[in-house]
């Protein structure tokens, strides 16, 4: 796959879970904002923001988790998580 299909491909993928119905288990959820993360975000490492911080503490483990991975990976991980979890589009 080319970076532009694969940059396609990621689009449609990121389209297909923001516009699902289906309520994912929070684990879930959080693997595809660090995958997400990972292939979006160009500025060295990113760092959760919000009022939470039982909520920050989960999402910052997720990046640890998947911060070896290119943005290449990070992108091929992500389209995989939405063909295996999100089947109503």
């Amino acid at each position: 796959m080319t970076n532009e299909e694969l940059n396609i491909t990621f689009q449609k993928a990121f389209e297909k879970a923001c516009n699902t119905k289906i309520e994912l288990p929070p684990d879930v959820m959080l693997h595809f904002y660090a995958y997400y993360k990972q292939a979006t975000y160009t500025e060295g490492f990113y760092t959760p923001s919000g009022n939470s911080e039982l909520r920050n503490a989960f999402k910052l483990n997720a990046l640890f988790q998947v911060k070896n991975l290119t943005p290449e990976e990070a992108k091929l991980k992500y389209i995989e998580l939405v063909n295996k979890h999100i089947t109503d589009i």
